[in-house]
């Protein structure tokens, strides 16, 4: 399916500051990206940081005043339904080496501090990707999607004890959840087309088979239909934009469609 994405950010920077911006889709076999562009008003330089092709493409560009930062593209999301139920977690002596990170704990996924609710919750005999499926559901069924519960320093422990938070709250519990039972797991920002009101989403990968499967625990979202930005260890790694400084938002808009299929020719 053709995603077409619309992002626009306005900030004013009282000083001028270095900023990290994650906005561009990834580029990937799932992912095909058909035409995209980033743009800053008024101009300013981009510097690729750091951020392999699979990870994220992350900018770095300075900013003063009044700025407008905006990103169009048109993605081709070819990966098709998402199924993890029977897949299988290898042992932890037989995970690639760039895997392992994404078994420990992480400053907003707690893992330790949750492991003991975690494997005493979920040892009923589900493993691999049905373990995480029991998770996701129990997660689904216990938490409220509420706005304005949480802020930049809610970790997943913090939510568990709510019970409540936004994306990337229920994506820091299910990622500490899994870690805490020995599959590996990463939190993915997201454009996501549906998403009410309209914003960046976060979602969760677990390594599975041998390789990364998405899996949106808020259930907001189709993981077909969504197209990946940045990958991280948690929100720290994959925030869309990073400030050295201060700043105010002014404005955003975030918006995801999915086009419909050009009807064929003869």
């Amino acid at each position: 399916m053709r995603v077409k994405i619309d992002a626009s950010l306005s900030y004013h920077f009282a000083q001028p500051a270095d900023v990290v911006l994650a906005l561009e889709a990834i580029r990937a076999v799932d992912q095909v990206i058909v035409s995209d562009q980033l743009t800053l008003s008024p101009m300013s330089p981009l510097t690729l940081a750091d951020g392999p092709e699979l990870m994220g493409r992350r900018q770095w560009t300075t900013a003063g005043g009044d700025v407008n930062i905006r990103y169009q593209a048109l993605v081709d999301v070819t990966r098709g339904h998402v199924n993890i139920a029977g897949l299988y977690v290898p042992p932890r002596r037989d995970l690639p080496h760039e895997v392992i990170t994404y078994l420990m704990p992480s400053r907003y996924c707690e893992s330790d501090r949750l492991a003991p609710f975690a494997e005493t919750q979920f040892s009923s005999g589900a493993q691999g990707g049905n373990q995480v499926l029991e998770m996701a559901d129990w997660i689904y069924r216990n938490f409220e999607y509420a706005l304005g519960v949480s802020d930049a320093t809610t970790t997943a422990t913090d939510t568990f004890l709510m019970r409540r938070g936004v994306c990337r709250d229920f994506a820091h519990t299910l990622i500490s959840f899994c870690r805490a039972v020995g599959i590996p797991a990463r939190m993915v920002s997201a454009y996501a087309p549906g998403i009410n009101p309209p914003d960046f989403h976060a979602v969760v990968e677990v390594w599975l088979g041998n390789a990364w499967h998405l899996i949106d625990p808020t259930r907001l979202s189709g993981e077909d239909s969504l197209v990946r930005i940045a990958v991280g260890r948690d929100a720290t790694d994959i925030s869309f934009m990073t400030i050295f400084g201060a700043a105010a938002l002014v404005d955003q808009s975030v918006a995801v469609s999915v086009l419909a299929p050009e009807p064929a020719t003869i």
